[in-house]
């Protein structure tokens, strides 16, 4: 059974799901679908046409689909998509888009510890996890499982590959490539983020294949290109190696070294 506190307020036009719970002093949009089985605690504010999806969980004082703070708005329609089985924890604000259509996402299963901040048109995967502080910029794509350590923060565009480890105040100008470890600031690529592999259950033969990669990309005195030459010709057929050199082909900002 939907229970909704009597001092919520629920805006005509919301769509509220069966067994969702609304705390104290939430406000609703109109235009806000919330999803079988949420948890909104209090204090928290749901606006524009955005979606949260089951068994999400809110923390008090989230602020969800809230305008840009991008100062070229001029108006427009944009949507924000919360995945099902997300947490967003105390103080996270996600952000509508700046352009008309444009559209921020997180993933499912996602963990977004307190004052995180996702912003304008960003696309993060699925069980991605965010720890407290950290920020992305306007556009960011991060891929599933990656990590972004505390009070990490990521520049607009960049994007942030499939399982990689973020260490915390780390500063993110170029593109992560997938499955690495990055720290510092200026931020370096430090290796293969073997203990994250492992967790999460890839074969200890591609770690093995990873670890032989990035010393083509990072140990070696090749540039990019002849790195990723050498790579497919000799890992060709294992898909982590092709996701690590399709990623890496595709930047435009070119990628952290």
């Amino acid at each position: 059974m939907t229970d909704v506190h009597a001092t919520a307020i629920v805006a005509d036009g919301a769509l509220i799901g069966n067994n969702v719970s609304i705390g104290p002093y939430c406000v609703i949009g109109p235009e806000v679908k919330i999803n079988d089985g949420a948890d909104i605690r209090s204090h928290v504010v749901i606006e524009g046409c955005t979606t949260i999806g089951a068994n999400c969980k809110i923390f008090p004082f989230a602020c969800i689909g809230s305008q840009t703070q991008d100062l070229k708005y001029q108006g427009g329609r944009s949507r924000v998509t919360i995945g099902s089985g997300t947490t967003l924890r105390e103080y996270v604000t996600v952000n509508a888009g700046t352009h008309e259509g444009e559209h921020t996402q997180v993933g499912e299963g996602c963990h977004i510890m307190a004052y995180c901040h996702v912003a304008h048109a960003c696309s993060v995967g699925n069980g991605v996890i965010m720890a407290n502080g950290a920020t992305l910029a306007g556009d960011v794509m991060v891929e599933d499982q990656a990590i972004i350590g505390g009070l990490s923060g990521v520049h607009q565009f960049c994007r942030i590959g499939k399982l990689c480890m973020v260490g915390g105040c780390t500063k993110i100008v170029k593109d992560l490539p997938p499955f690495m470890i990055v720290d510092g600031n200026p931020a370096m690529v430090r290796g293969v983020n073997a203990i994250g592999l492992e967790r999460r259950g890839v074969a200890e033969e591609d770690r093995k294949v990873l670890k032989e990669a990035y010393r083509y990309l990072y140990r070696k005195d090749l540039s990019t290109r002849e790195a990723l030459a050498e790579i497919s010709r000799a890992f060709s057929g294992r898909d982590v190696i092709s996701h690590l050199v399709a990623f890496i082909e595709s930047s435009e900002r070119g990628v952290l070294k």
